[in-house]
């Protein structure tokens, strides 16, 4: 797994952040910790403003 880091693209704002195994899962992850089934449950207008996800690279 990955650490991805999802923003909205308008304003810039993180709105998750956590790990999946790819960007999709990420998304999905996104929506169901916002009270969604998934990605494609969010309303048209979120999904229309648009998402930025970004995979981390961690290094300790």
């Amino acid at each position: 797994m990955s650490i991805f880091q999802i923003r909205q693209k308008t304003s810039g704002a993180v709105l998750w952040t956590g790990s999946a195994d790819d960007e999709r899962t990420a998304l999905d992850a996104m929506a169901r910790e916002a009270g969604y089934a998934d990605y494609a449950a969010l309303p048209d207008g979120l999904r229309t403003a648009g998402f930025e996800t970004s995979k981390l690279d961690l290094i300790s």
